[in-house]
């Protein structure tokens, strides 16, 4: 199958793409790596009739530390980040969750931005972002916005983005020296989207600890206040006091009924921990 017919532009910068999207009144799709949208067009899960090509666009490519945060531009690619091309604040973590994002082929293409505005929640930046605390700017002709990973998903494979809008940046906080960090996943093979997802990061010396349970069929299960799941208390003998009963109960308030879907999720959250405590 191929795509439904489409014009097709490619902006010279960023208020032209802006002014593109407001014109189109809703019929337009933004494209960058085309990982997610590339198969949706093909199978006409999307018929739009304007494609907005932002790959050339130098001011989404940026990768800077401001203010004791990595700013990414929403054109940086997994593979920048798996590589080390852009500056790391969270002391390895996000290279990890790079590499084991899909195909080399994939993470050449694939960008940071392209995947949270896809909200797939079986995607790993979705998960891994709001584990480490990381906010998206999205803009528009009318002005920026800023807010967290969290809020930005508010379901499956549903943003907040509104017409008109693209993601522009995701700001990342620096990872304190003292904070553990575990992500792991399950996926029936390699390469393919995960069915299960968690991403811890602990901090035993600030008694705080973020806990993110992905790839469930809405919006990620994210505790910020994570103590309930320990006994009521976060310290550095968390790995024991991991309250099993407590995530079951967290899965099944969000709506997993199955108990061995219940069960998968909860031993991936607990290889997360494991990976943390190392």
């Amino acid at each position: 199958m191929k795509p439904a017919p489409f014009a097709y532009e490619r902006p010279r910068d960023l208020d032209a793409a802006l002014s593109m999207l407001a014109a189109s009144g809703g019929s337009a799709k933004v494209i960058a790596g085309g990982q997610s949208l590339g198969p949706m067009l093909n199978l006409r899960l999307v018929q739009p009739e304007l494609i907005v090509d932002i790959s050339g666009l130098a001011e989404l490519k940026r990768a800077e530390v401001s203010r004791g945060e990595l700013v990414l531009g929403a054109l940086v690619t997994h593979a920048d980040i798996e590589d080390g091309r852009t500056a790391d604040v969270t002391r390895g973590a996000m290279r990890g969750v790079a590499a084991n994002i899909a195909y080399r082929a994939v993470r050449n293409r694939g960008t940071i931005g392209g995947s949270l505005s896809h909200a797939d929640p079986a995607a790993d930046w979705i998960s891994a972002l709001a584990a480490l605390g990381a906010r998206v700017t999205l803009r528009s002709l009318a002005g920026a916005r800023t807010m967290a990973i969290e809020a930005f998903v508010v379901g499956a494979l549903e943003s907040a983005l509104r017409a008109g809008e693209i993601v522009e940046a995701i700001h990342v906080p620096s990872r304190a020296a003292s904070a553990h960090w575990g992500y792991a996943k399950s996926c029936r093979k390699t390469g393919e989207f995960a069915h299960a997802i968690a991403a811890v990061l602990i901090d035993p010396t600030a008694a705080s600890a973020r806990v993110v349970i992905g790839a469930i069929d809405t919006t990620p299960i994210v505790v910020t206040d994570a103590a309930e799941l320990f006994g009521g208390r976060i310290a550095g003998d968390y790995k024991q006091c991991f309250d099993i009963r407590v995530a079951d109960a967290l899965l099944a308030k969000a709506g997993i009924d199955d108990a061995a879907q219940r069960h998968i999720h909860v031993s991936v959250l607990k290889r997360a921990l494991l990976e943390a405590a190392a």
